[in-house]
C-alpha cells in the first residue's frame, strides 16, 4: 500500500488542483502496465518530475525517481526517500546508486531519470550520458521517452516562480517503449543517441500540440523565436556555473 506514497500522490493531486493546472496526459497506454521500466524524462523545470509521476499513477503505476543523495541531508526528504523507494544518486560514487536502479528494475519497478542530468536551460533536448542506456540493457528492461512541456512555466533555472492559481496549461507525452538490445558500450552509445533523436522530434510534435508560444517569452525556446537561450548559449552558462561550484569547493 505504501501509505507514504499514496499521501505524496493525494498531495500532489490537490497542488494540481489549487494551481489549477491544465495537465493533459498523451499515449498513457505506452507505459507497460507491469515489468521494469526505465521512464526518460527530458528536464526544463524544478517540478517536470510531478506531471510525470501523476501520468504514471494514472497508468496504475509508481515511479521511483533517481536523485542527488544531497537531498538526503533534509530530515523530511530523508524520510521521503527511505519510505518511496527513490534511488539516491552521489556523483563522487554512482555505481552503487547505478546497481540500486538496475535491481528496481529487474525488481519490475518504473525508475525514472532525467538523461540530460540538469535543467536545458534552452529547453531544447540537451546531448545525453549513456548511463540511462546501460541501465536498461543491464536490466533487460524498455525505455520509455517521456516528454513534459508547459511546467517551465511555472519554475525553472533562471526563471520567475509561478506558483499561484496560475492556470498553466502542462503536456505529458509518452512515446513507444524501445527495446535495449544488449551489446557493449558502443551500443549504449548508439542506444542513447537513438533516446535522444526520439525524444527531440516527440518535444516537436508536442510543441506544436501546445500551440501556445509567445514572441520573446522566457520559457519559448529561441527556435520559436522565444527569449530562451540558444544551445550554445545554454552551454556557456552551463559551464560557467560548473566553474563557479570548483572554485567554491576549492576555495570553501
Amino acid at each position: 500500500m505504501e501509505p507514504v506514497f499514496r499521501a505524496l500522490e493525494i498531495t500532489a493531486k490537490t497542488l494540481v488542483k489549487v494551481q489549477g493546472l491544465k495537465v493533459t496526459f498523451l499515449d498513457l497506454d505506452k507505459l507497460p502496465a507491469a515489468g521494469g521500466v526505465v521512464l526518460a524524462i527530458n528536464h526544463t523545470a524544478y517540478v517536470d518530475f510531478l506531471p510525470a509521476a501523476l501520468g504514471v499513477h494514472r497508468r496504475g503505476r509508481r515511479v521511483r525517481f533517481m536523485i542527488k543523495s544531497e537531498m538526503q541531508q533534509i530530515a523530511i526528504m530523508r524520510f521521503l526517500i527511505k519510505h518511496t523507494r527513490t534511488v539516491p544518486v552521489d556523483r563522487s560514487a554512482g555505481a552503487q546508486a547505478y546497481e540500486l536502479a538496475v535491481q528496481a528494475l529487474r525488481d519490475g519497478e518504473v525508475v525514472g531519470v532525467y538523461p540530460e542530468a540538469t535543467i536545458s536551460r534552452s529547453f531544447e533536448i540537451k546531448t545525453f550520458k549513456s548511463g540511462v542506456a546501460r541501465m536498461a540493457m543491464d536490466a533487460e528492461v524498455p525505455i520509455v521517452p517521456v516528454i513534459v512541456w508547459g511546467a517551465q512555466r511555472i519554475a525553472t533555472k533562471g526563471g520567475p516562480r509561478n506558483l499561484g492559481r496560475s492556470r498553466t496549461p502542462v503536456i505529458v507525452q509518452f512515446g513507444d517503449p524501445i527495446a535495449p538490445g544488449g551489446g557493449d558500450a558502443i551500443e549504449a552509445r548508439r542506444l542513447a543517441d537513438h533516446l535522444r533523436s526520439t525524444m527531440q522530434s516527440m518535444l516537436a510534435d508536442v510543441q506544436e500540440r501546445y500551440g501556445e508560444h509567445p514572441a520573446g517569452a522566457y520559457w519559448v525556446p529561441a527556435r520559436l523565436g522565444g527569449g530562451a537561450p540558444t544551445m550554445a548559449e545554454a552551454n556557456a552558462l552551463d559551464a560557467a556555473d560548473s566553474a563557479a561550484r570548483r572554485d567554491k569547493r576549492q576555495n570553501g
